[in-house]
């Protein structure tokens, strides 16, 4: 391969950038973004690779979910805490069914750019650049909101800035404490429509936390308890800002992409010859791969001697977006491949993108049943080919929006205008994410167990 730098994805096509209407004004805030501190540090992100690796080897398990785009408009901290909570609370019902620790990775601080199918979106005759993120442009169809804006990148470090800040302070100052996510679980238990379904697992996890007090395993002595581990990721769509805030580690002088733990490419900008492909074979964070229906088993394997050369565990997850409909049919292929290979990889599955659908009255949405479909699928094929599924990937909020159909409180087609808040993709609400997360404990504790 050729030399790597920051800058050496600039000699590559490139996708899914927006065109500055000013190259200078760009440069100007490349060369600002350059002198900031890293957002995160490159002993964090080995921690999570190392978190990773176990995953990769049946040891533990990736939970990753937050916001389809975050927003500056809706940046505050009830909002970071709601989803925070809400990630807490899968957790503990993840852990206790899978009896393996559960590595929490938000989609928050960054998640700031989104592809999109096309350049330029038309409303009655009129045409103007797709909003791509709030770091790019702005969501209101406007020529003013939709003309990019590099100095909106400013904007999206000193928000994520923020948002790690207030998540740091969640994770280590009490708020995570494990009776208290608990209690939390059980009011939502308490109230749910299927309470006698998840009756019984909150009850068990309640013995479990007594059994513990009883022994003396308190907060007090076990610090644990009172604390947790998040991470951070997003997909590092917008290139100038992940070169940006890429550093040199002074302590192994390697370069890691320090905006964010983890990052992401997507099913868009995956091509091997392309300038996303070049920057990440060259940082050395973890990495995430979405792979769509389409996807062909070379494919896979390309993209592993690529990315990870070494076949380090922990370095690469495969991110699958399927489909309900197709994941069965196309998913045991590229996993035979990659173990006739003796590759290491984190498997996990994004139930969302596949099973989105546009209702007659104009809403993108998703409905609950077909996400929890290829979630079965997707574990179900991993028993089948003695795989390890390593993990879920979920567009989701704390909020209680109505933007995806179905779950326990049968959200319908015409409750979606009730609190439809997304600026871009729908996301699953704080009941519908507790009630996917007993759902799939079943799968995970059946998978554990065979």
């Amino acid at each position: 391969m050729t030399a790597w730098s920051p800058t050496s994805w600039r000699d590559f096509p490139v996708q899914q950038q927006p065109q500055y209407p000013n190259s200078e004004s760009l440069k100007t805030v490349e060369a600002q973004l350059k002198t900031y501190p890293p957002l995160v540090f490159a002993e964090e992100i080995r921690r999570l690779e190392k978190h990773l690796g176990d995953v990769c080897l049946g040891k533990g398990f990736l939970l990753q979910g937050g916001d389809c785009a975050e927003s500056f408009q809706d940046f505050n901290a009830p909002k970071i805490r709601d989803t925070f909570k809400v990630i807490l609370q899968m957790a503990i019902v993840l852990t206790f069914a899978g009896s393996v620790p559960v590595t929490k990775v938000a989609r928050m601080a960054g998640q700031f750019a989104k592809p999109r199918s096309a350049d330029l979106e038309t409303i009655d005759g009129v045409s103007l650049p797709s909003y791509r993120g709030d770091i790019i442009n702005g969501a209101g169809f406007e020529a003013s909101q939709r003309e990019p804006d590099p100095q909106r990148m400013i904007n999206a470090y000193h928000h994520s800035a923020s948002t790690l800040n207030l998540l740091r302070a969640f994770a280590r100052g009490g708020y995570a404490d494990l009776h208290k996510v608990h209690k939390w679980n059980m009011s939502f238990v308490q109230a749910n429509p299927l309470k006698n379904k998840y009756q019984q697992l909150a009850e068990k996890i309640e013995e479990a936390l007594h059994f513990m007090e009883v022994l003396g395993i308190t907060a007090d002595t076990h610090p644990t308890i009172h604390e947790t581990e998040l991470f951070t990721s997003h997909e590092a769509l917008l290139l100038p800002y992940e070169e940006a805030l890429t550093r040199t580690d002074s302590l192994t002088g390697l370069p890691y992409n320090c905006s964010a733990h983890m990052v992401w490419m997507g099913e868009r900008t995956r091509q091997l010859d392309h300038a996303h492909v070049e920057f990440f074979r060259g940082i050395h964070n973890p990495i995430g791969v979405k792979l769509g229906p389409s996807t062909k088993p070379d494919d896979v394997i390309q993209l592993l001697d690529k990315l990870n050369p070494t076949n380090k565990a922990g370095r690469i997850t495969f991110i699958t977006r399927m489909g309900a409909d197709h994941l069965a049919e196309r998913m045991p292929a590229l996993i035979r491949r990659v173990q006739a290979e003796g590759r290491h990889v984190v498997w996990s599955s994004d139930p969302m993108h596949g099973n989105t659908v546009k209702t007659d009255n104009g809403f993108k949405t998703r409905n609950f049943a077909a996400i929890v479909r290829e979630l079965e699928q997707f574990f179900a094929v991993h028993q089948a080919e003695g795989s390890h599924a390593g993990g879920i990937h979920l567009e989701m909020t704390g909020e209680d929006v109505t933007e995806c159909t179905g779950g326990a409180y049968q959200i319908s087609e015409n409750d979606l205008a009730q609190r439809y808040k997304t600026q871009c993709d729908p996301r699953l609400n704080a009941d519908q994410v507790l009630e996917l997360a007993f759902l799939v404990s079943e799968s995970l504790a059946k998978a554990r167990n065979s």
